[in-house]
């Protein structure tokens, strides 16, 4: 596997663990619909959480959630709707970025609620 592929799944497994520990349940790894595909489904209580992991191993060319381009946020809006829609939910939807920069000297985390309303 390519090294930004092992960056990536090491991302998805601390966004895991850092969501979990808050309180979440993983619903869906990987969601795929379409085009799109969901890195997590989460839910607390009446909210899902469709979450995009974005793991850097420098900021030297921006943020990581810099890099979630519109185009890939109208994606995974039809997605998470599809997802909600098939299982049939009565819940809010929140779209969040965790933004990651692991590399020899640490990893810091960020989770961005509601993401998508900064952009």
């Amino acid at each position: 596997m390519a090294e930004h592929n092992v960056l990536g799944k090491e991302g998805e497994q601390l966004t895991i663990n850092l969501l979990q520990n808050s309180g979440y349940s993983i619903l869906e790894k990987n969601y795929r619909f379409g085009k799109a595909e969901v890195d997590i489904i989460a839910r607390k209580g009446d909210i899902v959480a469709a979450v995009e992991v974005k793991t850097r191993s420098t900021p030297d060319f921006g943020n990581p959630q810099d890099f979630v381009k519109p185009k890939q946020i109208q994606l995974l809006i039809k997605a998470v709707n599809h997802y909600v829609i098939i299982n049939d939910l009565d819940v809010e939807v929140r779209f969040d970025i965790v933004a990651i920069i692991k590399n020899k000297s640490g990893t810091k985390i960020e989770h961005l609620a509601d993401a998508f309303y900064h952009f």
